[in-house]
This record gives structure tokens, C-alpha cells and sequence, in this order.
């Protein structure tokens, strides 16, 4: 579905007959837009806990593997259920894209990362996810965002580095170089998924990615649940559930739907919050440490959050 770039606030249409009942109010399709992409803003702010859950019972490896296999065969699942016909294939280079950068790519480098950083700490490093989708979706569309958009996603990202670097001292780790690495990917698979989206339907562009990712991934499970130790505990298939299911499929399922509505450098700013809710759900669910930055950091990511949704774009 498509939206004006310009619709930024929840807002009504009437719809009637003439002859029948009073309007009934639907919600716009901007604002419904906004709705799903948030919904994908809270899935995806749960990935990182529920990783770290799932790590105590598979590899990294294993785990990566094991999340993209079960969101395939779901995505498979749903795609038979609906007699969903196959790409055409001039959408099947796009897929592939999505399918390395958010099935693949992403999951795999913040999962290698999180052996040693902490959720916090990778949350935040994420956080600059809205300005690095918003360049490559400039490049890649020929959009071009206005400046009020630009200085709000310019200083959202300058909060986050401020509040990465105040954490971690100034200095880069390994799991630093893994999560840079992770958001280059990321956001060229949810640029090239948004532009999916706007001719087919979200669902199906992660369902055929997911699919297209399969052939891979299935071989990939039984051979590095053959070299990693499994220990299950109720953590860990928690955490592997929820990342197939919740994060690998319904996040961006919805995500996808949302940024074909709203656009995506919009859609993107969206995610600035994803940090401040992975922060909660690290203290809340895996008892890290709250820093003592985080309020700080999260009234000006919502501040810049604000500003980028009521800029022309």
C-alpha cells in the first residue's frame, strides 16, 4: 500500500454510502503504516536478549543457522497456505539481497558480537541503524530527504555514538567491528526490502527471501549442530523460538509493510527508539546494568524521532 510521504500524524477518512449508516472512521494509511512499522521496532528490540538466551544452548553458528531454517520453513508454510505465486525474476537479485543482508549477514555478525559485548552495549552501537538505511535508500531510490530530516538523523546518530563512546571509553572491540559490519548489511537488505515491498506484499518479500536463503541454511544446521554443543534449557529454546518466529518473521514482516506505507528513511527513524527498548528488555530480562546515560540519551533520540516524522521527505 502506498502513502503521501507527507502523512506523519494518525489522522481518519470517512467511509460511506450515501444511503447507508453514518461514516464510519479507518485509520490512514500513514498512520496504519506507522503503526506496523513500530510493531517491527518492538520485535526487532527483543533479538538481542532473546539471542543472548539462545546462546546458552547453541553456538553462534548453530543458532544463526537453526533461526533462519525454522523462519523459512513458517515463511514456506505461509506461502503454500496462500497459493502465493513464485517471484518474477526480476525481483529475485532483490530478494537475494535481503535474504544476505537481514537473514543472513545481520544475525550472524551481532550474534558473533554478542559473545562478548553486552546487549546494552550492541543496542546502542544499532542504534545508528535510521541514518545508514536512510544513505543507502537515498542512493539506492534517488530520494532525496529534506534538510530538517538530515539534521534530525544526523544529531539521533550523533546521540548514539556520544552514548556508545561515553560506554565503552573511546576504545573498539572485535564485537564493535561485527556490529559496524552488521548495520552495512542490514540496512542494505531493509532498503532493498522497502523497494520490494511497494510491488509486492511484505510477507512475501521476507517469506521469499527466507526461502531463498533455505538451500543454505538447512545444510548449514546440521553441520554446525554437529560441531557446536547444544545444552538445552528453557532460555534458550525461548530465545530461538522468538528469534525465528517473532524477530526473523513477524518483525519484518510488518516492518516491511509499514515502510512501504511511510517510506523508508521515515521507517527508519523509527527505529532510533530500538535501542532505548533493548536497554529496558537487557535490565528487565537479563539483569544488565542500566547506564546511567540512558535517560539522557533517550529523550534526545525521541526528540530527533520527532522531528524526522514531521519532515518532508
Amino acid at each position: 500500500m502506498r502513502a503521501k510521504s507527507s502523512a506523519t500524524a494518525p489522522m481518519t477518512i470517512a467511509v460511506s454510502d450515501r444511503t447507508g449508516p453514518a461514516p464510519t472512521p479507518v485509520a490512514a494509511p500513514g498512520a496504519r503504516g506507522t503503526v506496523l512499522a513500530l510493531l517491527g521496532v518492538v520485535s526487532f528490540s527483543l533479538t538481542f536478549p532473546s539471542t543472548v538466551w539462545g546462546l546458552e544452548s547453541f553456538g553462534p553458528w548453530s543458532l544463526v543457522a537453526v533461526r533462519s531454517t525454522l523462519a523459512a520453513a513458517i515463511a514456506g508454510v505461509f506461502l503454500l497456505a496462500g497459493r502465493v505465486p513464485l517471484p518474477e525474476r526480476r525481483h529475485l537479485a532483490g530478494l537475494a539481497v535481503v535474504a544476505g543482508g537481514v537473514v543472513v549477514g545481520f544475525p550472524l555478525l551481532t550474534t558473533l558480537a554478542l559473545r562478548t559485548s553486552t546487549t546494552s552495549h550492541a543496542a546502542v552501537v544499532v542504534g545508528l541503524l535510521p541514518l545508514t538505511t536512510a544513505v543507502f535508500a537515498a542512493v539506492r531510490t534517488g530520494r532525496r530527504p529534506s534538510r530538517t530530516f538530515w539534521t534530525a538523523a544526523l544529531a539521533g546518530a550523533a546521540v548514539v555514538i556520544a552514548f556508545t563512546v561515553q560506554q565503552s571509553g573511546g576504545a573498539l572491540s572485535t564485537g564493535d567491528l561485527y556490529l559496524f559490519g552488521a548495520l552495512l548489511v542490514c540496512a542494505a537488505g531493509y532498503t532493498e526490502g522497502g523497494r520490494l515491498a511497494r510491488v509486492m506484499p511484505g510477507w512475501q518479500v521476507i517469506g521469499w527471501a527466507l526461502v531463498l536463503s533455505l538451500p543454505l541454511m538447512a545444510p548449514a544446521s546440521v553441520v554446525a549442530l554437529s560441531l557446536e554443543p547444544v545444552r538445552l534449557t528453557a532460555h534458550g529454546v525461548i530465545g530461538l523460538v522468538w528469534v525465528a518466529a517473532g524477530s526473523t518473521f513477524f518483525g519484518l514482516y510488518v516492518w516491511y509493510r509499514g515502510m512501504a506505507a511511510i517510506g523508508i528513511p521515515r521507517a527508519s527513524q523509527l527505529q532510533l527508539a530500538q535501542p532505548l527498548l533493548t536497554l529496558f528488555w537487557s535490565v528487565f530480562l537479563l539483569g544488565e546494568s542500566l547506564p546511567l546515560a540512558a535517560p539522557v540519551a533517550a529523550v534526545g533520540v525521541l526528540v530527533c524521532i520527532a522531528v524526522t516524522q514531521r519532515a518532508k521527505s
